[in-house]
């Protein structure tokens, strides 16, 4: 998974077919949970999954109104698709992406 470094990335890599960004922080448990499942599912089904770390990035997180983390959006060439915040199963992840 590619942390995203900056809004131009940002907004280059959710242009493609299917995207998923997790919105997290370093500080946070339920976001440290959920980074082996997602790593899992990028290996496992035709997805792409980025991550944005809401303390560096705060004004993305509040342009797509993260308040809670881990929040996560799926993209589908730049469109906002399907939204979870929260930690997932893994199943719930998969379900979640089609």
């Amino acid at each position: 998974m590619k942390i995203i470094e900056n809004v131009k990335e940002f907004e280059e890599v959710i242009k493609g077919d299917k995207v998923l960004v997790d919105f997290y922080a370093d500080w946070c448990g339920p976001c440290k949970m959920i980074s082996p499942i997602l790593e899992q599912v990028e290996k496992e089904e035709d997805v792409t999954i980025v991550k944005v770390n809401v303390d560096e990035l705060q004004d993305l997180a509040m342009q797509y109104g993260v308040m809670t983390i881990p929040n996560l959006k799926l993209f589908e060439k730049g469109k906002i698709k399907n939204e979870n915040v929260g930690l997932m199963s893994k199943d719930e992840v998969k379900n979640f992406i089609k």
